[in-house]
């Protein structure tokens, strides 16, 4: 039986935060993650090169059934404070749109820094590390693995959600949870691509982007590109509405939101094809498939200002109704989790079992495109190794 002050269940983002955070503070930690690979959800992120977080983090880029949950955390360990650590570690870093900032030495570096303050507060390592069991003996909890057993006062769950499941995402987190009395808010995949009725799709405008448009569901809008595919549609006005889209939702999408197309089109020629006219200001192979559906393409002058009102509207008000999505393997993270009711905000401890924690994706907080679900992992995993 080895007696250790704290357990983390998760070698990711928000455990590496939790993990340095207290072994700094003179805890005697354990780190323990099923993979042998160290952080790999921070390794792919932004395809290598790691949107760790973003200059307007604020709670409401913050998606929860407590809205006011994050702002504790959000406040303890602020972007500028993660920021003063890659500062700290010589790390250089730059601003891409909307704030994102991206480690200039890619997604290796943001690990290796948070490899070496976990190795700075003498942490033990227990990767490639199986939990068989957990359980709560006399106030303390006792972790099993393949080849150990292990006591603390202290255990936090940093094992993320169902995302990306084939760089090992599991219901771990979940499945301890519940084993402890807790209530979940429903999961389901966030900031993913949506798919659509085979009626409702285009093949042949796959691989067609559409810049600077606006998409809405319901009271919620996001204003960046899309992605027409095979499927449906992605880019990052679609991922981010994913995270508030339900099923059986609509989406309205507004192609052109700074055109009075009324306006343009009495100043363009009426002797041009309207298809000619229209690819100033959209794709030239998306106006075509477009317009098809009003039958032949004709010089602007040949139609109606009854078949032209009806065209400004649906180019500005665009209806479509997702069938679904691209599923958790396609998925940045998880809606849902672990509620945030049973949680104290500026510790992240279960309300009514001291000593146990939940960080990270785990919980029902999910933050929007851009490096805003990387500040919740460290503000989350510092608030907890502060308090434990």
């Amino acid at each position: 039986m080895n007696k250790t002050d704290v357990i983390v269940i998760g070698a990711g983002a928000a455990g590496l935060m939790c993990a340095a955070t207290a072994g700094l503070r003179g805890r005697k930690v354990v780190l323990m993650d099923h993979s042998e690979k160290l952080a790999e959800k921070i390794r792919i992120s932004g395809g290598g090169r790691c949107n760790f977080t973003n200059l307007n983090v604020r709670p409401e880029c913050y998606l929860s059934n407590n809205p006011h949950f994050v702002k504790s955390a959000l406040k303890q360990f602020t972007q500028f404070d993660f920021m003063a650590l890659l500062d700290k570690h010589g790390l250089t870093y730059h601003e891409k749109t909307l704030g994102q900032l991206f480690c200039d030495q890619n997604s290796q570096g943001i690990i290796e820094m948070l490899k070496a303050e976990v190795n700075l507060g003498d942490v033990i390592w227990r990767m490639g590390t199986e939990v068989i069991a957990v359980a709560q003996v006399e106030g303390q909890f006792q972790v099993t693995t393949a080849t150990e057993v292990w006591l603390s006062d202290a255990l936090v769950i940093a094992t993320g959600g169902l995302s990306i499941p084939q760089i090992g995402a599991t219901a771990f987190g979940y499945e301890v949870a519940k084993q402890f009395g807790l209530n979940l808010q429903p999961l389901a995949a966030a900031l993913v691509p949506l798919t659509f009725q085979a009626e409702d799709l285009w093949a042949e405008l796959a691989g067609v982007a559409l810049e600077n448009v606006v998409v809405s569901c319901e009271n919620t809008s996001f204003r960046e590109s899309i992605l027409l595919t095979h499927k449906g549609l992605s880019g990052p006005a679609i991922l981010q509405i994913s995270s508030f889209w339900q099923a059986g939702k609509t989406l309205e999408i507004d192609l052109i939101p700074d055109l009075d197309l009324a306006d343009f089109l009495r100043t363009a020629n009426r002797d041009a094809l309207l298809s000619t006219v229209l690819a100033d200001v959209l794709p030239k192979r998306f106006v075509g498939v477009w317009l098809a559906k009003y039958g032949e393409i004709r010089p602007l002058k040949q139609y109606s200002s009854k078949e032209l009102q009806r065209l400004e509207s649906e180019l500005h008000q665009w209806h479509i109704k997702p069938s679904g999505s691209l599923g958790y393997k396609k998925a940045e993270v998880t809606r849902g989790g672990v509620d945030t009711d049973q949680l104290l905000s500026k510790s992240m401890m279960v309300r009514e079992i001291p000593g146990l924690y939940f960080i990270g994706e785990v919980v029902d907080v999910t933050g929007w495109l851009g490096g805003y679900n990387f500040q919740w992992a460290w503000s989350s995993g510092y608030v907890a190794g502060m308090n434990i």
